[in-house]
This record gives C-alpha cells, sequence and structure tokens, in this order.
C-alpha cells in the first residue's frame, strides 16, 4: 500500500527521516543515490539540506524527487 510522507528532514551522511501517514517514522539512507541522475544534482550539502514534501513525497528544487513507495521499501523503521 502506498504511504505518503508527510514530514522529512535530514540527518547527517544523506540520511532522511521520513514520518508516513500510516504513524510509522523511518530513516532513509540517500547516499548510495547521490552518484546517479537526477540526485547527482543535489549532492552538495547546501541543496541536499532543501528537501521539503510536496505531494506526499520528498522533493528538491529543480524537479528532483524520489518515489514514496522507494523511500517506503528500502527506509528502516526509526525505534521509540
Amino acid at each position: 500500500m502506498l504511504q505518503d510522507v508527510l514530514k522529512v528532514r535530514t540527518l547527517e551522511h544523506r540520511w532522511l527521516v521520513l514520518d508516513f501517514e500510516n504513524g510509522e517514522t523511518r530513516r532513509f539512507d540517500m547516499q548510495p543515490l547521490l552518484d546517479q541522475k537526477p540526485w547527482v544534482r543535489i549532492k552538495p550539502a547546501a541543496l541536499f539540506e532543501r528537501v521539503f514534501v510536496e505531494n506526499g513525497t520528498v522533493a528538491w528544487p529543480g524537479n528532483i524527487d524520489i518515489a514514496p513507495e522507494t523511500l517506503y521499501d528500502l527506509s528502516v523503521p526509526v525505534l521509540p
């Protein structure tokens, strides 16, 4: 089932912390993607930090985004 992202924040080493609509908080490692198009454009920390939520997924300026199902499927739960 597709889960929309409600909130995103960054951590060191290019991790994203994601709050999903099902109430889960999960961590996603962006580092492996940052040498691939289109994400190579957000590799500099100043650009990576400009992340925001748009239409239920994570996005950056310049029409860069990543599918919410990818974020969910490849992320790990944050334990309370």
